[in-house]
Parts: C-alpha cells; sequence; structure tokens
C-alpha cells in the first residue's frame, strides 16, 4: 500500500486542530496508507490533542528562523500536503509589531524549505484572510483588487504574493471568520459563537456591531475545503495554481450572528444593542464590509457551504454534548 504524508503548520491552532482530527478519523477509510505530522512552536503540544491523534507526529518549528524544518526532513520526510494554518492572526498584535507579523505571516522560509525538494512533489495549501479587501463593498470577487486597511491584511497579501511568485503548487484559501465547535484541546482565544452565547446568557444588555459585514465560514466546511483539495492532488497529481474566497454563503453582521445565537438559544432580543464599530477604539481599523462572493469556490469544489443559522445551531449542540 502506498504512503501518503500530510503535515500540517500550527497544528495545535484551532484550525489545526480540527484537522488533525478529522484526517485522524478517516485514515482508516483510505485505499492508501496516510501519515500525519503537525508543527508548533510557543508552547508544547496538549496531552489531549496528543491522546487524540495518537499517529501524528509533533515538530518543534521557528517560522521566522526555519529551526526544525531538517527534522521533519529527517523524520517525516517529504510531505506531499502542506497545510499552513500558522499565522500571528489577531490583527492588534500586527499593528503592535508589524516585523513579527510579516516575519511569521509570509512563509518565505516555509517556502525555501519545500523548494529544496527537487521534484515539486508537494501541494501548499495555504490559509489567507478576507482582510486582503478593503472593505469598501459587497461580495469582493478574487481577482478584485487588495487593498487591506491594516498591518495584518497588508501581511497576507504579501504571503500570497511570495508563494504565487516563488513557489508552483499551491492553492490560497481567503477564509473569514471560522467558527464552529470548540477544539479536543482547547484554544485559548474566544470563538465568536461561544463568547456571543456566554454573554447573552448573563441576560445583561450588549453592544454589537452593525455595519462590519463578513462571510462567517463553518470550520468543517473548511476542513472539507482542504480535504477535497488534498485528496484532489493525491489523485490527479495536476500541480495548481488557485486562489479561492472561502466563506459561507451568508453576508452578515455582529449584530446578526448575535441574532442567530440568540433564536436559536431562546435568548430575549432586547440584550442585543446595536451600535457603529466608531463607537470603539480597538486599537487597529478595521474593514467596513469584507464580504466575499463564494462562486468559484462552489464551482471549482462542487459543494454547498453550510448557512450561517445551521452552523451556529451544530456550534451550540455541539457545546452542550461535549458539557454533557
Amino acid at each position: 500500500m502506498s504512503s501518503k504524508k500530510i503535515l500540517i503548520v500550527g497544528g495545535t491552532g484551532y484550525l489545526g486542530q480540527h484537522l488533525l482530527q478529522e484526517f485522524t478519523a478517516i485514515q482508516d477509510t483510505l485505499p492508501y496508507a496516510l501519515s500525519l505530522a503537525f508543527t508548533y512552536h510557543t508552547n508544547p503540544p496538549p496531552e489531549r490533542l496528543l491522546k487524540a491523534i495518537p499517529h501524528a507526529l509533533p515538530f518543534h518549528v521557528d517560522l521566522r528562523t526555519g529551526n526544525g524544518f531538517d527534522d521533519i526532513s529527517q523524520n517525516f520526510g517529504q510531505p506531499d500536503v502542506v497545510v499552513n494554518c500558522a499565522a500571528l492572526s489577531v490583527p492588534r498584535a500586527c499593528e503592535v509589531d508589524p516585523t513579527a507579523a510579516m516575519a511569521i505571516n509570509v512563509p518565505s522560509v516555509l517556502v525555501k524549505w519545500l523548494s529544496s525538494f527537487s521534484n515539486g512533489g508537494t501541494v501548499l495549501i495555504h490559509l489567507s484572510t478576507d482582510q486582503v479587501y478593503e472593505g469598501t463593498k459587497s461580495f469582493y470577487k478574487e481577482d478584485d483588487e487588495t487593498l487591506p486597511v491594516n498591518v495584518y491584511g497588508r501581511s497576507k497579501v504579501a504571503a500570497e504574493q511570495f508563494i504565487s511568485v516563488n513557489y508552483s503548487n499551491f492553492a490560497i484559501l481567503r477564509s473569514s471568520i471560522i467558527y464552529g465547535p470548540q477544539t479536543v484541546s482547547p484554544v485559548p482565544k474566544s470563538l465568536p459563537v461561544q463568547w456571543m452565547d456566554s454573554v447573552l446568557a448573563k441576560g445583561e444588555a450588549m453592544d454589537f456591531f452593525h455595519d462590519e459585514f463578513r462571510c462567517p465560514v463553518y470550520v468543517k466546511d473548511l476542513v472539507t475545503i482542504v480535504w477535497t483539495l488534498t485528496s484532489r492532488w493525491i489523485s490527479e497529481k495536476e500541480p495548481m495554481q488557485l486562489l479561492l474566497n472561502v466563506g459561507g454563503p451568508d453576508r452578515v453582521s455582529r449584530v446578526q450572528m448575535a441574532e442567530a445565537v440568540a433564536h436559536i438559544r431562546g435568548y430575549n432580543l432586547s440584550l442585543i444593542k446595536s451600535v457603529s464599530s466608531s463607537t470603539v477604539n480597538r486599537g487597529v481599523k478595521s474593514p467596513a464590509d469584507i464580504s466575499m462572493d463564494i462562486t468559484r469556490l462552489i464551482q471549482t469544489l462542487n459543494m454547498s457551504p453550510t448557512s450561517f443559522r445551521d452552523g451556529v445551531k451544530l456550534t451550540l449542540e455541539a457545546e452542550l454534548s461535549s458539557a454533557s
């Protein structure tokens, strides 16, 4: 039986953990052996994650220096697929330290390492962001000009440009807000649906923005997208140069997101106070409307993304079942 190798860069993060869990779950259903590895940087992988993915190899890697990639070469070998989920993704942190944002978010060392393998046999699936767009209109298409308004968006544009110039086999996924169930080893960052649920559950009024719009994507849809691209490369071996908007089918404001949570959980809608984003200084400029046209995604991968309402319902059901 032939063996295929997948490396998840940033495997202890939110998306990384979901990918590792799903890929572990389907290993026994595939017509080939699937070997998994993942990288981490700040903290060692938690025991709960290691138990959930017992056969995945962890590697400590520094994306700024490249330390750790030689270890992967020697002990795992050339991957067939690399999924790059690693990023400095908090916009305010990027504003504070733009040098770090560029060093971490532009995967120059990763691409250099992949280029050291002579046959070009690895596809790079790279996570970008909807924040590459300026935010002055609705439903951006992939071919629209990228004019980010903050350092985070600029670092992600620089990453896309670096990959497209320096690597020939890639899929760049411009992801919107990713939401869904908590990971097997809970991540420290606040998850949007769970946070809204927790504040509304207190029965106290809370402000939400009515004038910033996104197309949030359900995490399990994103996992499906990554797996579909992975399977296509493994089966067809046709190099790709794909750029896809990856969002859900609904353009929603924070108010509308909170209303969806309230409807499903039965909270009083009067708790949701509609305010303008201009009333809060977040230490970083935020684009107003970066909703995305996902026609290319649907046509290229023949998929139907989960509606926001359904995704919220699935998320809250998962949280209730994990708590019981």
